[in-house]
């Protein structure tokens, strides 16, 4: 699959191609954007570093450059000041993320700014900011994106910046606490793995429901153990323990009840 750039409507978009020889290609597939509903994103995108991502394969992550033309923040004088080219302050840039599962929708659940221009003018110059290359895994617990920054000027150079493993985005509850439940769905494994952080005084607890969201016997938030810490990989458990062999392939919902705390991630696993 190649995914590249391809405008639409006057709007800098994406479009897909696929090949099974690298020879002979489909024809050119726009993507669809899960918050428009079109192919056209409400903004420009340039580069979009769609690749799989290395903790969850089936899942594509998009970082996305967004260009903003004609969104001048920096002054003449200002631009002066840093030496960058006269064509190169008249707009600016970010990126965003995004998630597909192959096909040609973009999942737009997210649609603010990914990585934030940062402080100082030379950090708001035309296409600045631009992902250099797809999210990396760079540490035990962290992954790092590279971005390119001072574009135009005689500074310009590669920035990395990292985060925690899945830390993209997280399910989070204050202090005064929250509750979340997903969609029904089937698993494959055995153990339930969340990826969270909580404070000293927070702390989260995993019911599991049948798909008509009634709490399964054993199972229930009473049964539950509160999960605390910060750690990419904890197996839940509850009273009777952790093995969930018995409810593997069917139809279960996960009510979540937390206090104080992230939850980046969950996974199933043998």
């Amino acid at each position: 699959m190649v995914y590249y750039r391809k405008a639409s409507e006057g709007v800098r978009a994406i479009a897909r191609v696929t090949s099974d020889d690298f020879i002979t290609w489909s024809a050119p597939e726009r993507m669809i954007y899960g918050d428009t509903g079109t192919v056209t994103p409400r903004h420009h995108l340039y580069t979009n570093q769609t690749r799989p991502y290395f903790r969850a394969p089936h899942i594509l992550i998009a970082t996305a450059a967004r260009f903003m033309p004609g969104r001048q923040v920096i002054t003449a004088e200002q631009a002066k000041a840093i030496h960058v080219s006269p064509k190169y302050f008249g707009d600016v840039s970010d990126s965003v993320f995004m998630t597909t599962r192959g096909g040609n929708r973009y999942d737009c659940t997210f649609p603010g700014g990914l990585i934030r221009p940062g402080i100082g003018a030379r950090n708001w110059v035309s296409r600045t900011n631009y992902p250099a290359l797809g999210v990396v895994r760079t540490g035990a617990t962290e992954m790092s994106m590279y971005l390119n920054q001072d574009t135009g000027q005689p500074t310009a150079h590669l920035r990395r910046y990292s985060l925690r493993l899945d830390g993209f985005a997280s399910l989070q509850a204050t202090a005064k606490g929250g509750e979340a439940l997903t969609r029904p769905f089937t698993f494959q494994g055995n153990k339930l793995l969340i990826n969270f952080s909580t404070s000293a005084a927070g702390g989260i607890r995993v019911e599991i429901q049948d798909a008509d969201s009634k709490p399964i016997p054993g199972f229930t938030t009473d049964d539950a153990r509160e999960q605390i810490g910060n750690e990419i990989e904890r197996v839940v458990s509850w009273k009777s323990g952790d093995d969930l062999s018995s409810l593997e392939g069917k139809a279960v919902r996960l009510h979540f009840i937390m206090n104080d705390v992230d939850l980046y991630s969950i996974q199933f696993r043998r």
